[in-house]
């Protein structure tokens, strides 16, 4: 858990840095790293592939939603003005690598997941801004409010789809045979 979410970090710092200094592909160029060895950990590559790929196009969709609406503005990396840019979309494909190992304790707690959404997500985008990676329109409060919106329910939902989807996507090795649990005889 603890590579995962530090796996995260690096790829979050990447992406943000890369898009504020001109250098976009930096992100991607982490991100599918990241994503690369969190597949080859992966108990099901398949569903977490689906997944990670629905959360990258969940994300461009409402960023550029916000930035198609003004709310938003990128330094790089975007293909059309209207569009958010492919870094962020790299950077939603990261955080997917997160929702069957740091956050999986969340799945179960939608009501608890769409509150961290509401305050977690204008959070990451204001450190982001800070980084020089986003900047808002004015008044700022407004963009972070949508933000805020579309972190509330884009956590809880791709959280949902997670746990149906995949399920625990890493994987400890055992000695119990398939389709048994390695702690199912402890007991005896």
């Amino acid at each position: 858990m603890l590579l995962n979410f530090i796996a995260f970090q690096i790829g979050w710092f990447a992406c943000v840095l890369g898009g504020a200094h001109g250098w976009p592909w930096l992100g991607v160029v982490v991100t599918a790293l990241v994503i690369a060895g969190h597949l080859y950990r992966a108990a099901r590559p398949g569903p977490e592939l689906a997944l990670i790929l629905t959360s990258g196009l969940l994300g461009l969709a409402a960023d550029s939603l916000l930035t198609g609406l003004g709310l938003l503005r990128f330094p790089s990396g975007q293909v059309h003005p209207l569009l958010a840019p492919y870094w962020m979309m790299a950077m939603w494909m990261l955080f997917a690598t997160t929702f069957n190992v740091t956050l999986r304790w969340l799945q179960p707690r939608w009501k608890l997941a769409m509150l961290l959404g509401l305050i977690a997500g204008p959070l990451a985008y204001a450190g982001g801004a800070q980084l020089g990676g986003v900047t808002f329109s004015e008044p700022s409060w407004v963009a972070l409010l949508a933000v805020a919106g579309v972190w509330a329910l884009a956590l809880p939902l791709l959280l949902v789809i997670a746990s149906r989807w995949t399920g625990p996507a890493e994987t400890v090795p055992t000695s119990a045979e398939p389709g048994r649990s390695a702690t199912a005889d402890r007991s005896a």
